[in-house]
């Protein structure tokens, strides 16, 4: 494996005017407020559009999806192809979310040119839909393991013609045991390809995966940075058994809108769920054992800001990427010291400020050290004692999701459920939040004050000129 070739990066904050990108591209990218590089960005992109195979170690939210949308965008050949169009590039995800952000970005980012086309191939969809979809064609492929390989096996997806094959969140899949499943998906690949591998972390099973299907990889890591002036971090000393308590205490005290709760055990995201449920507060748990039906249901709600905090474990919450989350609460102190820093990550975000609150047992201590080593200063303690109640009655979300029976396979769109929030039903805009439409379920935020006025002016009125059924997702503990 050779070293990064620093040489050829531009340092990050550059202009992406310096890289050898079209004009259309560029102006897009302007567009879109890509004004300067990442450090991910200005150090992968060079290479990457050189066509080298690349290992790149970078956490979520640091702009890696770009750095290889941009890299297979500016390979694809447009010009003479006739339907169905060849796929050119294949990128595979851990999870369904995050395969449905990928396919996001590289839409957005491929806005410069008339007629690119990019699919998503993931569970939780009949497999019938995606072959037709396949069978019109696509440039871009981005889908799970799984089903990715249902599709070879069907002969539904061809891969003669690829030229990028793209692994994100390759760590992740390695600890969903999907090893055997990229091996497959890789031997159908054409040898002569570019490999490009991103992963936040860098267990041995990487090395492996470089050694099986890259050719001489560079490697680019970008040193996970916690900014201090935008996230505040304070740790308390906790016994084992007030753990659980200690984060209502915290929860009460800062009461932060939004909380990603870590666990290292699926065992401990479902007890602490289960205490602060009985609380009062809005939680939700995330953890692998859920069903894609009911991981979806809780990060919508997460997502749209009706729920106040969700409880998940390191591997349950990857590719998860929320914005204006207002804290981060380390239920337990992993003892992987570059992972707390990718937790803590999650906040503080853009422009704005978070919270990164740890709590930790006598018996963590040497974990803690860890990451004081990593970050290069000591942690700051503060005492338990110190957490009181604020003001302001209960803790509860802003926002109630209400799910509409119904979604594309009815035609529904966003504009639909708003119009008819905002007409017949007499709300103003501002009241209603997020609409996701999936497959065949609508979810909508409504602001908590007028929940049940809305259950019940959209179960009397019509969206899209029919009746439908809804219903209010969570229970109601207000």
């Amino acid at each position: 494996m050779t070293r990064p070739d620093s040489s050829v990066s531009p340092a990050a904050g550059a202009s992406f005017a310096v890289l050898p990108l079209a004009p259309a591209q560029l102006a897009n990218l302007a567009t879109l407020g890509y004004l300067a590089m990442t450090p991910v960005q200005a150090a992968s992109l060079p290479l990457a559009l050189a066509g080298d195979d690349l290992i790149v170690q970078a956490q979520t939210g640091s702009g890696k999806t770009a750095a290889f949308a941009l890299a297979l965008l500016a390979k694809l050949r447009l010009e003479g192809q006739s339907q169905p169009f060849a796929v050119q590039a294949l990128v595979l995800c851990p999870t369904r979310e995050l395969a449905d952000q990928v396919t996001t970005e590289i839409r957005r980012l491929a806005r410069s040119e008339d007629n690119v086309k990019a699919l998503t191939l993931c569970g939780g969809v009949p497999l019938r839909n995606q072959q037709a979809s396949l069978e019109h064609g696509a440039h871009i492929v981005v889908g799970t393991p799984g089903r990715l390989i249902d599709h070879l096996e069907r002969g539904a997806l061809q891969l003669a013609a690829l030229t990028t094959l793209v692994l994100d969140e390759a760590d992740r899949m390695l600890d969903m045991g999907f090893h055997d499943a990229i091996a497959t998906i890789a031997k159908q690949c054409p040898k002569q390809r570019q490999t490009l591998l991103f992963s936040a972390t860098y267990p041995d099973g990487i090395a492996q995966l470089a050694q099986q299907f890259m050719r001489a990889p560079k490697t680019v890591k970008v040193r996970s940075q916690v900014d201090a002036a935008q996230i505040e971090q304070r740790f308390y000393q906790v016994r084992d058994d007030e753990r659980l308590h200690a984060v209502s205490l915290l929860l009460e005290h800062f009461r932060p809108v939004r909380t990603l709760a870590f666990c290292n055990t699926k065992q401990q995201c479902r007890d602490l769920a289960d205490v602060l449920v009985a609380q009062g507060f809005a939680a939700l748990a995330l953890h692998g054992e859920l069903e894609q039906r009911e991981r979806d249901q809780v990060l919508v709600q997460f997502a749209n800001r009706s729920c106040s905090v969700l409880v998940a474990t390191d591997v349950a919450a990857r590719g998860l990427d929320i914005a204006q989350l207002e804290a981060v609460i380390n239920v337990d102190t992993t003892p992987d010291a570059q992972l707390h820093i990718h937790r803590i990550g999650r906040t503080g975000r853009a422009d704005a400020t978070g919270l990164a609150l740890s709590l930790a047992s006598l018996d963590e201590m040497g974990s803690v050290g860890k990451i004081e080593l990593i970050q290069g200063s000591e942690v700051t303690w503060y005492p338990l004692a110190e957490l009181t109640q604020a003001p302001g009655g209960r803790l509860l979300p802003p926002m109630v999701t209400l799910q509409i029976v119904g979604g594309r396979k009815e035609k529904i769109r966003p504009g639909d459920v708003l119009g008819a929030l905002t007409g017949e039903a007499g709300f103003r805009a501002g009241q209603i939040g997020k609409i996701n439409v999936n497959e065949f379920s609508t979810y909508v935020a409504v602001d908590r004050q007028i929940a049940e006025q809305a259950l019940q002016r959209l179960t009397a009125g019509k969206v899209k000129g029919k009746k439908v059924k809804v219903r209010l997702v969570q229970d109601e503990r207000a």
